[in-house]
Parts: C-alpha cells; structure tokens; sequence
C-alpha cells in the first residue's frame, strides 16, 4: 500500500532485515571492522534493526472532527520529540517539532500532530523539506486559516563529522495563512513555541 503526500511519497513495505544484516556486515567488513569477535557478532543485525526502526514510522489512522465549535484561535502541540535520518548521510538528527494551525471547518485530534511528524520524520529526509511536508499536509488535509511549524534539530552528520559542532541546533521554519501574513497571528505563534 502506498500513500501520497505533496513531495512525499511513502511505501508500506517488509523490511528486509536477514538481507540488511549481510549487508550490514558486508559495510563493516569494508571498511576494517571485524564481527567475527563474541562482541561484534550480533552487531550487523542490531546495525539493521535499527535503521529499520528509524525508518519505519507506526502506522497511525488519520482523524478529524469537524470544528462544530467554530473554533478559531490558534491550537499548538509543542516540544514533539522527532528523529529522522540526514539523507546525505545517513546519520540521524533529533530534535523537537512544534505545530500550530488556525482550524476552518475541520480539527485533527491532537495526538495525530505527532504521528503525522513521525510520518514524514522517519525516512531519510532533509529538515528544510521535513518542516515544510508537516505544514503542507495540515494545509492540503485540513484547509487551516493558518499553520505554522518550527523544528530545531540536531545533526549527526554535523556534530559526529565534519565540522564536529557539537551542540549546534538547527531550526527550520514554515508558516502559511494568517500565521504567515497577519503579524500579531505570526508573533503570538512564535512567542509560543521559541
């Protein structure tokens, strides 16, 4: 089964895990590292267990209630822990999203925030195109007078390599509607959630 989001396209699909251990192995073993130790010999496996649990997000049913209330002040979820995979290399990045919207017609219920990060987070990604799936899938699922999503981040591949900025944190922005073209929406968003 396959579901389509603007810019995204994910895959329900058996993970492979005997073919990601050999594999797993086979990468260890080009690059010097022996399994053949008591200590090593369950590591391929372990290595493939876990990007397969980076990768594979929990399969969640999307729910929304119409706003019968009419609703419409900003609702924010904040500091939702989120972890993915940097796309470049392969190494993760942690961190936390805070989502808002401005509801119309229809709310999501509120737990569903966070598996809908969780749905775009876990696949190897950028945090740019992270934050901006978040707020298009608000936007084309529930028609928001506004939405606004800030992630701060920080990346393995910064702080484990290269530059080895340990620490450094990442924030990444998108904001729509109202909260993006009103400037008390767009302020009392940011004044929640920085």
């Amino acid at each position: 089964m396959s579901i389509s989001y603007p810019d995204v396209q994910v895959v329900d699909s058996p993970v492979g895990l005997p073919a990601a251990a050999r594999a797993a192995e086979d990468f260890l073993a080009a690059l010097g590292v022996s399994c053949d130790n008591p200590e090593m010999r369950r590591s391929p496996q372990r290595m493939a267990e876990a990007y397969a649990a980076m990768l594979t997000p929990r399969p969640f049913e999307v729910t929304t209630f119409p706003n019968d209330e009419g609703y419409d002040e900003l609702i924010v979820v904040k500091s939702i822990p989120m972890q993915s995979v940097c796309e470049h290399h392969l190494l993760p990045f942690t961190g936390i999203a805070h989502v808002g919207y401005i509801p119309a017609d229809r709310i999501v219920g509120l737990s569903k925030i966070a598996r809908i990060v969780e749905k775009f987070a876990r696949r190897p990604q950028v945090q740019e195109r992270l934050t901006k799936q978040v707020a298009n899938w608000f936007e084309d699922q529930l028609s928001p007078k506004g939405v606004g999503v800030v992630i701060e981040a920080e990346h393995m591949c910064m702080t484990l390599r290269g530059v080895r900025a340990a620490g450094a944190i990442t924030k990444t922005s998108a904001l729509s509607g109202v909260i993006k073209d009103v400037p008390q929406s767009r302020a009392e968003f940011l004044s929640i959630v920085v």
